[in-house]
């Protein structure tokens, strides 16, 4: 069981978090929403709960609660450019199929 960072991802996430001025590291989750049924959610953390699995990549803590962990264990977070736009991108090996928009996807 594993969640990674690609090296530019782990870049943007320690940037933002210098900028921010705090915090431990990211979390990923899922929530259940959209068109196919679950949403990825990415947020700063500033204290790790209990509960949470905790996995380093890159240097960079990312933190993940038990029920969202089997729908995206094995997923690798990167950071990319397509044109103006830029974000964080997962990739989610256990994904079946993703609404055309891409904001939901099914495992």
């Amino acid at each position: 069981m594993a969640i990674t960072l690609t090296k530019k991802a782990a870049e943007r996430a320690e940037k933002y978090l210098e900028s921010r001025g705090k915090g431990l590291g990211l979390k990923l989750a899922v929530k259940t929403t959209g068109c196919s049924g679950m949403a990825y959610v990415l947020e700063f953390v500033d204290q790790i709960d209990p509960d949470d699995k905790v996995f380093e990549s890159h240097g960079v803590k990312i933190l993940v609660d038990p029920k969202s962990l089997i729908y995206i264990d094995g997923t690798e977070l990167d950071f990319v450019r397509e044109g103006l736009n830029e974000g964080f991108q997962f990739n989610n090996p256990n994904v079946k199929d993703s609404c055309g928009c891409g904001e939901s996807f099914t495992v």
